[in-house]
């Protein structure tokens, strides 16, 4: 497979557009005041939770291999539906084998503003609930889908991780909610269907990208207004 085959969006042009509007959405409505932002709660500034967004955003093009599944043919250069979304699986040279790796924007970023967050909070055994019960909600709500891989509805992990932290901890929500719905999506719905990527014919299979990354970001949506 070409390298450039490992950098693509994780949605076809029009989803992906939709998420950079909810985003600018989101800070012009925090920026003019119609909804407030508490940077206490957080543990970060809402500058550096922007930026971290957008590079959340720019970064969800770029995947990292890490390993290969050989042997079964691909699909290539056509578009998939599942739960409503589309995803346009990438032109590949290489007609056989999957490439498993770890997506930037999805993955990478995500799991280091996590890691912060639950050592800044100290929010270790909520934050181990949190991760827990909301892995278990995804691996159980996961499809695989032929051509892109695991995929989840784009709206079920925010409202399933905004349950869970206001439950466990109501006062640090927004971090607790950040922690557990990116670590439980991508332990719940990419990490624990690894066995499943066998037999579902995708040239990348990218954890935290296509399939998952729409409902991660949309849990930095959600973390960045909980506050």
């Amino acid at each position: 497979m070409e390298p450039s085959s490992y950098h693509f969006l994780p949605l076809t042009l029009f989803f992906y557009l939709a998420l950079v509007v909810l985003l600018i959405a989101a800070v012009t409505l925090i920026e003019v005041g119609v909804v407030s932002y508490a940077s206490e709660k957080m543990g970060i500034s809402r500058r550096w939770v922007y930026l971290l967004l957008f590079l959340s955003l720019a970064g969800s093009c770029i995947n990292i291999p890490v390993a290969q599944i050989p042997g079964e043919p691909v699909l290539s250069g056509v578009e998939v539906q599942s739960f409503g979304i589309h995803y346009f699986v990438p032109v590949v040279r290489q007609t056989k084998g999957t490439i498993v790796a770890l997506n930037l924007g999805g993955a990478v970023i995500p799991t280091m503003l996590s890691l912060y967050l639950l050592i800044k909070h100290r929010l270790y055994l909520p934050g181990l609930a949190g991760v827990a019960i909301v892995s278990a909600v995804l691996f159980w709500m996961a499809k695989p889908t032929e051509g892109v891989g695991i995929t989840v509805p784009i709206l079920l992990p925010p409202l399933i991780t905004a349950l869970v932290a206001l439950l466990l901890e109501s006062e640090s929500a927004a971090p607790l909610a950040y922690i557990a719905g990116t670590l439980g999506t991508l332990i719940g719905a990419d990490l624990l269907h690894l066995g499943a990527l066998q037999g579902m014919h995708a040239p990348v299979a990218s954890i935290g990208g296509a399939g998952t990354f729409d409902g991660i970001f949309m849990i930095g949506l959600l973390a960045m207004l909980l506050a």
